[in-house]
C-alpha cells in the first residue's frame, strides 16, 4: 500500500505524541515498509484504515504494535567499539577510583542504558564490567537497568537469547565462548551476565523518576529521531537521574552543544563523553 499526505500526517502526528519520533515527509517510505505488514494483519484497505484501528482501539495493544513497527532496534554487540573501550579504561577506572577513596559503605555501581533495544548494548556493559573486574568484581553491587518504548524488544532482551545472526553482529569469538551457552541454534547469555541485567519499558519522553540515580548513562543513537526541543528536554530530565559526578554517553555523531548546559565535554584518546556538572 501507498501512504498518502493525509494518512502520513495523521500516523506521524499520532507516532508523535506517544514516543516523540519525527516523521517528516521523507519517511513515507518508512512508514509504508514498517506499517504494511500490520495493516495486512488487520484486513486494513488503507492506512486511513489503519489508524482508525489503533485510536479506536481502548486497549492499547495496536498502539503498542504501532510503536514496536516504528522503533528502530537497529543495535549489535559491541556496536560502535569506541564508547566500550572509553567505558573500560577510562569512566568505570575512574569510578572505581572514587568508590575505593568514599568513606561511604557501599559499593553500588548503577548503570543505565536507555533505549537499549533487544538488550546487546546491556549484556555487552556487562561482559565490559567483567572482563575489567575479573574476580574483584563481587566487590561491587552493580546493576545495569535496560529501558526502551517496544515491548517486543524488552521480551527479547529479558529472554536473554540471541541467534548466530544476531551473535555474528560484533560478539568475539573468545567472548562468545566465555559469556553464552549454545542453546540450539541460538545461544544464550550466562547467568553471571543476566543477575546484573534489570530490563522494564520506559517512553523517553515521560517522567524516569521512578528509574532512580545512575552513576553512567548511555543514551546512544536514539536523540536523532527527536525535535530539537525534545531533544533539549531529554537530556535535561536525564541530568536529574545522574548522580554527583556521574558520566553520559552518546552517539559518536551526536553532540550536546547547543543542546544542554547542564554537562561538561570530556575527551579521552579522541573519544567524547559528557560529565555532569
Amino acid at each position: 500500500m501507498k501512504i498518502n499526505p493525509v494518512e502520513h500526517k495523521q500516523i506521524a502526528d499520532y507516532v508523535y505524541k506517544q514516543c516523540g519520533i519525527v516523521l517528516d515527509s521523507t519517511k513515507a517510505y518508512l512508514l509504508e515498509s514498517r506499517l504494511s505488514p500490520l495493516a495486512a494483519e488487520l484486513g486494513c484497505a488503507s492506512f486511513t484504515d489503519l489508524y482508525n484501528e489503533i485510536i479506536k482501539d481502548r486497549t492499547k495493544k495496536l498502539t503498542n504494535k504501532l510503536i514496536d513497527a516504528m522503533s528502530t532496534n537497529e543495535t549489535s554487540f559491541f556496536r560502535d567499539q569506541k564508547p566500550f573501550d572509553l567505558f573500560k579504561f577510562k569512566i568505570i577506572p575512574d569510578l572505581i577510583d572514587r568508590l575505593e577513596q568514599s568513606s561511604l559503605p557501599s559499593r553500588a555501581i548503577n548503570i543505565w542504558s536507555s533505549a537499549c533495544s533487544t538488550g546487546q548494548e546491556v549484556y555487552t556493559i556487562a561482559i565490559c564490567l567483567h572482563e575489567l573486574l575479573g574476580p574483584g568484581i563481587s566487590k561491587y553491587r552493580i546493576k545495569i537497568v535496560g529501558t526502551d518504548i517496544a515491548d517486543s524488544a524488552i521480551v527479547q532482551a529479558s529472554r536473554a537469547n540471541y541467534s548466530q545472526f544476531e551473535i555474528g553482529r560484533g560478539m568475539p569469538d573468545n567472548l562468545l565462548r566465555k559469556y553464552f551457552v549454545q542453546d540450539g541454534s541460538s545461544f544464550r547469555v550466562k547467568d553471571e551476565l543476566r543477575s546484573m541485567a534489570f530490563f522494564r519499558k520506559q517512553n523517553l519522553m515521560e517522567s524516569f523518576s521512578l528509574l532512580g540515580k545512575f552513576d553512567i548513562v548511555f543514551c546512544r543513537n536514539v536523540a536523532i529521531y527527536f525535535s530539537m526541543e525534545d531533544r533539549k528536554s531529554l537530556f535535561n530530565r536525564i541530568a536529574e537521574q545522574i548522580s554527583p559526578g556521574g558520566v553520559l554517553l552518546i552517539g559518536s555523531t551526536e553532540s550536546l552543544y547547543g543542546v544542554s548546559e547542564r554537562y561538561e565535554r570530556c575527551e579521552y584518546h579522541n573519544s567524547i563523553f559528557y560529565q555532569v556538572k
